[in-house]
């Protein structure tokens, strides 16, 4: 039982660090444009 002082400050830290990393993400516009990747591989340019 003494593990769970460490393993639960552990996760909430660890989860936290995952939140942040999401919404540093979200500010810097990661999922502004979902569909532009999709559709430029469809574009056939021969150049």
């Amino acid at each position: 039982m003494n593990i769970l002082i460490f393993l639960a400050p552990a996760a909430i830290f660890m989860g936290a660090i995952g939140l942040a990393a999401f919404l540093w993400s979200l500010r810097s516009g990661q999922y502004d444009d979902l569909d532009g990747a999709a559709h430029r591989i469809l574009i056939d340019d021969d150049e």
